[in-house]
């Protein structure tokens, strides 16, 4: 097997496992130890895995890595729609809401069109139009304006100046990843600096984030965990996640996807 070859059946493991021991490599492609830990190097320099003691890991996300919105749309879907239903539970006809732009904000925006005397303020354009294609009279949705990111918020001086000194009751966070060091995080800069604007605009902080949030890191803080009134997400939450949270924030909630209660009928 040539050194590309082998390097590509390594890569092919730590993508289909997560992980690889460097011992079980050995074994599996018939070479040395030390060939192994040379491939594992080349690997790394080039980004494609991480080095661990005694083998490799799968290469994280890096902070500022910001997918585009079709990409996130397609992940994690039954666990949004079920933390969305629980979010648009906390909503009241009559009030005023903001929604930062986000896959699992976006999914709930679509539970709200029909709440009566909505107030609505985004920095989304998916969110907007969600909105503006099921028109309510006694509706008002406002669109913040600013840069326009991968993910399609609306961000930047232009986004914070329409955002600041107004008060909305309820603010619902779209994150890229939460963690017990770096609390809400996004991998945008100036997005960042919007979601802090809607954080200070907000009387109560929920953030609707699925499991897979959880131990991803961005390169900015948008709030620490103890910040949220409600954290709002799925059975996916590993326990050590559950503990931290409920100790970090006012409540959490965790949504049950359809998908498992429906494995659980049969």
């Amino acid at each position: 097997m040539l050194a590309q070859q082998r390097q590509q059946a390594i890569l092919d493991r730590v993508r289909a496992s997560g992980g690889v021991r460097v011992a079980d490599l050995v074994r599996e492609l018939g070479v040395s130890d030390m060939t192994i830990r040379r491939d594992l190097e080349v690997l790394a320099e080039r980004g494609l895995l991480e080095k661990v003691h005694g083998g490799a890991t799968a290469a994280g996300p890096g902070s500022t890595e910001e997918p585009g919105f079709a990409a996130k749309s397609v992940r994690q879907q039954a666990e949004k729609e079920a933390i969305a239903r629980q979010a648009a539970m906390l909503v009241r006809p009559g009030t005023a809401v903001a929604l930062s732009a986000g896959t699992t904000t976006w999914t709930l925006a679509r539970l709200l069109v029909d709440v009566p005397e909505l107030t609505v303020i985004t920095n989304s354009i998916r969110i907007a139009e969600v909105f503006h294609r099921s028109p309510r009279a006694d509706r008002t949705v406002v669109l913040t304006g600013g840069v326009r990111t991968p993910s399609d918020a609306l961000v930047g001086p232009v986004a914070v100046a329409a955002i600041r000194g107004l008060h909305v009751d309820t603010l619902f966070l779209g994150v890229h990843g939460m963690s017990p060091r770096a609390g809400f995080t996004t991998p945008n800069l100036l997005e960042a600096e919007t979601d802090r604007a809607l954080v200070a605009s907000a009387h109560r902080l929920v953030v609707p984030a699925d499991h897979s949030k959880w131990g991803t890191v961005g390169i900015s803080t948008i709030a620490a965990l103890s910040e949220a009134h409600v954290i709002i997400s799925d059975s996916g939450l590993p326990d050590d996640a559950r503990e931290e949270l409920s100790a970090q924030a006012g409540e959490l909630i965790v949504a049950e996807p359809e998908r498992e209660s429906r494995v659980a009928e049969r």
